[in-house]
């Protein structure tokens, strides 16, 4: 039987639109075949593919029954055959039949590769290149620092959407402002952190990690290098009580203590980043105890609290930079000259890498070049001998530096340590002592103890050639490694400690 298009289809506007529609699928048809035989994984590929293409010859198609609608209210016009009637199917009317064939297999293959296509969409908007790569001078720092972390093989979507249709949608909705932003160029440099509209730990993170496996102690080692001319390596072995001495005990003490199902903790935090906490409540699910911790210098009144939210603590709460984490320039500068990538043997290295990282540039490429003339500017008038003699260390540092530089530090995005606070441990930012300050008290007088001891004890610190050990079963008092006496005990951290120094 020969397939004989109707005659409403012969005019220019649904010719154009079955040219577009067929171009389009050859297009999409062989990119296809291309992505597959060469396993190109491109994000701007995959978005033509399975978005631009497939949306531009759906245009073409619905331009194909408009221009049919076109020329039959043009020829009843033209016989003045006006008739308000439903549109009739004969298909013993030849010119109906094949109408009928053409729309019901052209349609059934649409509906196929639509099904193939739409899959294939979903998955590529779903998947790491898409977040990672497609906006990449918006995105450029989270999927640099996301490709360093310890969740670089797992998928973006497992965490910022999770499992759920309905949390699928309210991150396509999200992203429509995200586009709109990143075109429009109103999006803010640095990126906030988006804390309010995350999906609780506990549904997102325990999908993989089992808290009901209960870690007890764990030994750390830290290397510092201090900022004098030999950058005196300082180490320091800590053993991070994470659960109680013995796993079988569960979590009735150490750090993981705080999401034990037999207790609440709760807060209340004066400021959108949650490092100001005011207010804690600890609830004892078995003996129903409660407590209440008020800050004495700033205690919140009963109308603040009936207006501010009291949020449950769960693990982000604590482990809130899980994949995105920009280091202080100390402590990536001291990661690579323990790795070897930033030379030792340079005289001051760690205190004029330091200096490097603590000015702000306006591009990356501006910093990069300053790293290389700053190191080699300060040899040539110090140290002529180190440059005459170590060129190759020279270079080293240099390309050592520049590698940790360009994988914490964004410019043109202004991302770097300080915006994002990390509130794992008490360094560089508060953590721990947001509550644990000696300041949050009962009306009974009971505070959340600042006691170093309560998360961790030391074991061995000092100079790595002398260092202090301490006997098996027993814990060392802090040392500093500069001398400032007992200040480190009455004072934070973070009063001198802010990234830049040792």
């Amino acid at each position: 039987m020969k397939i004989k298009l109707p005659p409403s289809s012969q005019n220019w506007v649904s010719l154009i639109g079955a040219t577009i529609a067929l171009i389009c699928l050859f297009m999409i048809i062989f990119l296809f075949v291309v992505t597959v035989i060469l396993e190109q994984r491109a994000a701007y590929l995959g978005l033509v593919i399975y978005i631009l293409l497939p949306a531009v010859m759906v245009m073409g198609l619905i331009l194909i029954p408009i221009g049919m609608f076109l020329k039959v209210r043009t020829i009843h016009r033209q016989k003045q055959e006006i008739k308000r009637i439903w549109p009739t199917i004969d298909l013993n009317d030849i010119h109906h039949r094949n109408a009928f064939f053409v729309f019901s297999i052209g349609t059934a293959i649409f509906l196929f590769l639509s099904a193939i296509g739409s899959y294939e969409a979903f998955h590529f908007t779903e998947s790491t290149t898409f977040c990672g790569t497609l906006c990449h001078s918006v995105m450029n720092p989270e999927y640099t620092a996301y490709q360093n972390s310890p969740h670089a093989q797992v998928g973006c979507v497992e965490c910022h959407v999770g499992p759920g249709a309905d949390w699928y949608v309210r991150s396509k909705m999200s992203g429509l402002y995200q586009v709109y932003a990143t075109t429009a160029n109103i999006y803010p440099r640095p990126i906030p952190t988006p804390i309010h509209n995350l999906r609780p730990a506990r549904e997102v993170c325990e999908q993989c990690h089992w808290p009901q496996k209960f870690y007890a102690h764990k030994i750390r080692l830290e290397t510092h290098y201090l900022p004098d001319e030999g950058s005196t390596r300082w180490d320091i072995a800590l053993v991070m009580k994470i659960g109680a001495a013995q796993s079988a005990l569960g979590l009735i003490q150490g750090i993981h203590w705080h999401i034990n199902p037999d207790i609440k903790v709760e807060y209340i935090a004066s400021d959108e980043t949650r490092e100001t906490i005011p207010w804690v409540r600890y609830t004892n699910n078995q003996t129903r105890e409660v407590k209440i911790y008020q800050h004495r210098d700033n205690p919140l009144s009963e109308a603040q609290l009936d207006t501010m939210e009291i949020r449950t603590m769960d693990c982000i709460d604590c482990h809130n930079r899980p994949s995105h984490l920009y280091r202080a320039p100390t402590l990536f500068i001291n990661t690579a000259i323990t790795a070897g990538e930033i030379p030792l043997i340079l005289p001051e290295i760690k205190r004029l890498c330091v200096e490097i990282c603590a000015k702000e540039y306006p591009s990356i490429d501006s910093a990069l070049g300053q790293i290389r003339e700053v190191i080699t500017g300060f040899y040539s008038d110090n140290y002529p001998e180190i440059v005459e003699n170590r060129k190759d260390e020279i270079e080293k540092a240099i390309t050592g530096l520049q590698n940790a530089f360009s994988h914490n530090i964004f410019p043109e995005m202004k991302v770097r340590w300080s915006a994002y606070p990390d509130h794992i441990g008490h360094l560089e930012f508060n953590g721990c002592f947001r509550c644990h300050n000696d300041i949050h008290a009962t009306v009974e007088g009971e505070v959340i103890r600042k006691d170093c001891d309560l998360c961790h004890f030391i074991n061995a610190q000092g100079n790595h050639e002398n260092q202090e050990i301490a006997l098996m079963g027993q814990a060392l008092e802090f040392k500093h490694p500069e001398d400032i006496g007992d200040v480190w005990k009455e004072s934070l951290c973070v009063d001198c400690h802010t990234g830049l120094s040792p």
